[in-house]
């Protein structure tokens, strides 16, 4: 597994991630209820040794463009030792939701931007997760344009040699014999099965194996 002891972990992205977390720092009993919390039971169940210290700093809302903004202050201050992004969901959703505001939209060649500027701005070890859209048909206009945001994470990630997690690759297994509004109505926060999905996602990059056999 790549994580070290004492390593301090901070989750950064939109509402995904913050899911509930306390503010203004989410950790401890404060990471919320989504696939952060999940991440760090599974970590503490089966690696308590590492000491692990996970920050969740998600903020509901956010664009490629708000996270760069508060990068320094929600992230680099934090000191970690890795950062761990998943943000662009709403970077697409606002070119659908508010299609009379194009201020609020983040185009994708800004969205490449944003993310290159984290990138250069951050001295920890990074991950990136890929943007998604809870929808199978690939030809939806919204799907179409999130898979065209997912491809754009990938590019910065191989280029820097970051790791780089494909979820929406992840969630077709379960889109094969469940709707997406089983899974979240607005197809897009992920609700405690996606959160595992997620969660479990992240785990498999990182080389998490389950330590222990519980004898029942």
């Amino acid at each position: 597994m790549i994580l070290t002891k004492n390593a301090k972990i901070v989750f950064a992205g939109d509402s995904v991630t913050d899911d509930g977390r306390k503010y203004p720092v989410g950790e401890g009993d404060g990471l919320g209820n989504g696939y952060v919390s999940l991440i760090d039971t599974f970590l503490a169940v089966d690696y308590p040794e590492l000491n692990l210290h996970l920050v969740n700093m998600g903020i509901g809302g956010n664009t490629s463009r708000d996270l760069l903004a508060r990068w320094d202050t929600d992230v680099n201050a934090l000191n970690p030792d890795r950062v761990v992004v998943l943000i662009g969901i709403n970077d697409v959703w606002r070119q659908f939701d508010s299609p009379t505001n194009p201020e609020a939209s983040v185009l994708p060649e800004e969205y490449e931007s944003n993310l290159n500027a984290i990138c250069d701005n951050t001295k920890a070890k990074l991950i990136f997760m890929t943007p998604y859209y809870l929808e199978t048909n690939v030809n939806d206009a919204m799907r179409k344009r999130c898979d065209e945001y997912a491809a754009i994470c990938k590019k910065v990630a191989n280029a820097r040699d970051i790791p780089v997690i494909d979820l929406q690759a992840a969630f077709e297994q379960i889109l094969k014999y469940r709707y997406p509004a089983y899974i979240m109505w607005d197809r897009v926060h992920p609700g405690r099965i996606g959160s595992m999905i997620i969660a479990r996602a992240f785990l498999q990059k990182i080389g998490y194996v389950p330590k222990y056999d519980f004898k029942v």
